[in-house]
C-alpha cells in the first residue's frame, strides 16, 4: 500500500464532509478517500460511536474504527454550540459532497439539512443514508444493520432455508448500503461535472437492501399472474451448504451440465453421468435437493486436500470453508498483501485491509492513517481562516477537540 496522494487519483480535488458514524457511512466515505477525495470526518466531542467498541488500542481507537476510517482527517466540533455550528458551516461551504446518516429531523433541527446547506453551497451533493425513505410510512424510524436484515428479508430467507430466522454473521446491510452510497455519489459527481448542478441523494437502508435481496428471490412473482411464490428454490434449499469432508468442510458446486457429468464420473456414478434427465438443466433444477444430498453423502470419503486436488483437476467449482483466522494465513491473500502492517503514531503497528480493486492508471492508495479524535481539527480550521488564538478559545471552551495545545 503506497502512501502518496497524487493528482492522478480519480477524486483528487473533491472534498467530502463525512458526518456519519458506525459502519455504513464511514465505509462509503473511506472508499471515496481511497479514490483520492479529501475526506474530512466531522465528529462530535465524544467521537464516532465505533471508536469505543472492543478490542481497542488506546481509548477511542477501536479495531472497528480503524478499519472503517482510513484516508480521512478528523475534525471534532460541538455543533450544539453556536461557535461549533458556525465553524461547521464554514467547512461545509468548501465541500463538494456531504455524507450524513443522521435522521433528517435531527439534521433539520441543527440547521444542517439539505436546504440549509444548499443555501450556503448551491452546488452541494448532499447524500443522506438512513433507515427508511422519507417518502413512505416508515419515515423517521430508527434502524441498524440487525433490524434491516430482519426487515429486508435476509433473516426470513435464513428461516426458509434452515427453519430458523437468523442474522448473517456480518454487518451485510451496513456494507451493502455503504457500497450503494458510493455508487450514488459517483453518479452525482459525474452529473455535476456535466451540468454544474448539485443535488440531494437519499439512500435508505430498507429499500436498498430489498433491492439487494430480491432479484433472484422474487422468483415466480416476477410474472403476473405469478408462476409460483417468491424465493429462489436452489438457493433456499437446506442442502445448499458446506459439506463435511474426512477432516474439514468444503463448499462444492457443480453447476453446468459438463461439470455435473465430471463430478458424477469423479465419484464413480457413471450411471448418473449418462442419465439424459440429469443432462437437461431444466429437469436437473427440479432435483437440486437430491443432488446436493448426494454431494453430502460422498464428501466424507476423502480429506479436504484430496477433494481440492480432484476438483481442481476436474475443473469443478469449490471453496474451502475459511474462518477469519484462516483468511489471515491464506497464501493467495498474502501474495496480494491483503492485510498490510503499518506503523500508526498512536497505536504502533496495526494491520489494515488492503485494496481489492486494481486500477492500471489510478491505483487506490493509503494516503492517511485512521485519525485520532480531532487530530486534524486545528489544521482544517486554519485552512478556513481561523488563527491560533481563535482556535485556542474554541478548544478551551470545549467547542473544538483537537491536538493538545503546547504553550
Amino acid at each position: 500500500m503506497t502512501t502518496s496522494a497524487t493528482a492522478e487519483s480519480p477524486l483528487h480535488g473533491i472534498r467530502v464532509i463525512d458526518m456519519t458514524s458506525l459502519g455504513m457511512g464511514p465505509l462509503a466515505a473511506q472508499i471515496l478517500g481511497d479514490y483520492g477525495a479529501d475526506v474530512i470526518k466531522l465528529e462530535p466531542p465524544t467521537g464516532d460511536v465505533f471508536r469505543h467498541v472492543l478490542p481497542q488500542g488506546t481509548p477511542g481507537m477501536s479495531h472497528a474504527f480503524i478499519q472503517f476510517n482510513r484516508n480521512k482527517r478528523s475534525v471534532s466540533l460541538d455543533l450544539k454550540k453556536p461557535e461549533g455550528l458556525e465553524a461547521a458551516r464554514k467547512l461545509l461551504k468548501t465541500a463538494d459532497v456531504v455524507l450524513s446518516n443522521v435522521r433528517p429531523s435531527a439534521m433539520k433541527a441543527l440547521g444542517l439539512d439539505y436546504e440549509s446547506v444548499r443555501a450556503i453551497k448551491p452546488d452541494i451533493i448532499f447524500a443522506a443514508a438512513y433507515g427508511y425513505s422519507e417518502r413512505g410510512p416508515y419515515a423517521g424510524r430508527p434502524a441498524a444493520d440487525d433490524t434491516i436484515q430482519a426487515m429486508s428479508g435476509v433473516a426470513g430467507l435464513q428461516q426458509l432455508a434452515y427453519g430458523k430466522a437468523t442474522l448473517v454473521a456480518n454487518v451485510v446491510a451496513d456494507k451493502a448500503v455503504g457500497q450503494a452510497l458510493v455508487g450514488a455519489v459517483m453518479a452525482a459527481l459525474i452529473h455535476k461535472m456535466k451540468t454544474g448542478q448539485g443535488q440531494r441523494i437519499e439512500v435508505p437502508m430498507f429499500e436498498t437492501m430489498v433491492a439487494f435481496t430480491m432479484p433472484e428471490h422474487i422468483a415466480g412473482m416476477t410474472f403476473d399472474p405469478p408462476k409460483g411464490g417468491a424465493g429462489y428454490s436452489r438457493v433456499i434449499n437446506p442442502e445448499r451448504r458446506p459439506y463435511k469432508t474426512k477432516d474439514g468442510w468444503l463448499c462444492v458446486l457443480p453447476y453446468t451440465t459438463p461439470q455435473w457429468q465430471r463430478f458424477f464420473a469423479l465419484i464413480g456414478r457413471d450411471d448418473l453421468a449418462k442419465d439424459p434427465v440429469l443432462a437437461d438443466p431444466v429437469e436437473r433444477s427440479k432435483r437440486f435437493r437430491e443432488l446436493y444430498s448426494l454431494i453430502d453423502e460422498v464428501m466424507p470419503q476423502r480429506t479436504t486436500d484430496e477433494w481440492v486436488q480432484a476438483l481442481l483437476d476436474a475443473d469443478i467449482l469449490f471453496g474451502k470453508v475459511n474462518t477469519p483466522d484462516d483468511l489471515m494465513a491464506d497464501p493467495h491473500l498474502a501474495a496480494l498483501d491483503m492485510f498490510p502492517l503499518v506503523e500508526h503514531p498512536s497505536e504502533g503497528q496495526v494491520r489494515l485491509i488492503g485494496f481489492p480493486i486494481e486500477f492500471t492508471q489510478t491505483p487506490m492508495r493509503l494516503n492517511r492513517l485512521p485519525p485520532t479524535l480531532g487530530q486534524h481539527s486545528r489544521e482544517v480550521l486554519a485552512e478556513l481562516g481561523y488563527d491560533g488564538d481563535a482556535m485556542d478559545r474554541l478548544q478551551a471552551g470545549g467547542t473544538l477537540v483537537g491536538p493538545e495545545v503546547v504553550s
